[in-house]
């Protein structure tokens, strides 16, 4: 199953999306990059020039809020995102 939630993080508006797997893969979409779970690829994301960070061990988008970044591209670097800054940051640099 897949499920769409829109939601607001400190007040900007964002998108999550879920597919349920074991684990579950994780998006939060924002109007400038997206925050992924480990599913992601970084590597891939960086070819297409996609803006994006990526947490792992995260289960739900409250715990990708919480969790540290382990891998950006390099448009998300250009947005001050950077390992080890918090989920939460990085949706906030990418809205």
């Amino acid at each position: 199953m897949i499920c769409v939630e829109e939601f607001y993080v400190e007040g900007m508006p964002v998108l999550g999306l879920r597919v349920n797997l074991k684990p579950p893969f994780l998006m939060i979409i924002c109007p400038r990059g997206v925050l992924a779970c480990g599913y992601f690829s970084v590597e891939v994301a960086e070819k297409f020039g996609v803006t994006a960070a990526v947490v792992r061990g995260v289960s739900s988008f409250d715990e990708m809020l919480e969790a540290k970044v382990v891998s950006v591209t390099s448009k998300a670097r250009e947005l001050g995102v950077a390992e080890g800054c918090s989920g939460r940051d990085a949706v906030l640099r990418f809205s």
